[in-house]
């Protein structure tokens, strides 16, 4: 998998999951990743369950602890028969309260949790906003954050794993709106990191005159703000590009300037 000093195969899975079928959806994530050359794999946001909720009693239903539950179960153990990094997101149950969460799990089993900070849409009438902040790992193949889908519109989210040293921001997604595949290459560029967002395809029309349609063009991003691949709107494809972790370590633009030495924390106003 990780070929040639630090360099790795990092890669997403994007496709369309049926609603409710867990184990559907699950299959088809072994049937790609048994045979797939990467280290780092990333899936979508509610990769497991589908997206569009319609009661908070389908919430409950398909919501799961975590590590304990079914789903992140699968993950630890897809990633221990094949000795990669898997980071998936998925409903989390805690107590009386769900979570829009993603797990990370690698070749020793579950790693850690990440709850998304900034809730779109209707996610705000299931889900209780995230308490974890964000979080960052070391692991074999680098430094790994992650967000969550509408946390890119933010710029302080990949700003905050940038700082805590993530070299690989792993972004699981459901992207309705257009504009994610052309922000990331300059979120990428400004915190000089390596982005890999997983998104998903198809439609879904579970609630009347709500049609959402997935627009598909996951990507690899690399700290130079280059696109190293991207899927297609509406394809389902396993796609991998080889990356080296530590060119995100290196912040300098030039001889003088250092994106995060220059940085002027006490010249910034921020309102609250």
């Amino acid at each position: 998998m990780v070929k040639g000093g630090n360099r790795l195969k990092a890669g997403f899975y994007q496709f369309n999951p049926t609603f409710g079928k867990k184990d559907e959806n699950l299959k088809k994530v072994m049937s790609v990743a048994e045979d797939a050359d990467v280290a780092l794999l990333v899936l979508p946001e509610f990769f497991a369950t589908g997206y569009q909720f319609a009661s908070k009693d389908e919430v409950a239903e398909l919501s799961e602890q975590i590590p304990e539950g079914y789903t992140t179960k699968f993950l630890s153990e897809l990633s221990l028969k094949r000795s990669l990094y898997i980071v998936a997101g998925l409903p989390e149950r805690d107590g009386n309260s769900f979570f829009n969460s993603a797990v990370l799990t690698g070749p020793d089993g579950f790693i850690g949790v990440y709850r998304k900070t900034h809730l779109y849409f209707e996610e705000k009438l299931f889900f209780s906003p995230g308490d974890t902040g964000f979080r960052v790992w070391d692991t074999k193949t680098g430094r790994i954050g992650i967000m969550i889908c509408f946390d890119w519109f933010f710029p302080e989210s990949m700003r905050s794993l940038a700082l805590l040293g993530a070299d690989i921001i792993a972004h699981p997604a459901n992207l309705v709106l257009p504009y994610c595949p052309h922000a990331m290459p300059v979120r990428c560029l400004e915190n000089r990191v390596f982005a890999v967002t997983a998104n998903r395809i198809g439609k879904e029309n579970r609630k009347n005159g709500q049609s959402l349609r997935f627009i598909g063009q996951s990507q690899i991003v690399s700290p130079e703000g280059k696109i190293l691949i991207r899927a297609s709107e509406d394809d389902e494809d396993l796609l991998v590009a080889e990356i080296d972790p530590e060119m995100a370590k290196n912040k300098s633009l030039n001889s003088l300037n250092n994106i995060f030495d220059d940085r002027r924390p006490e010249m910034y106003r921020i309102c609250k």
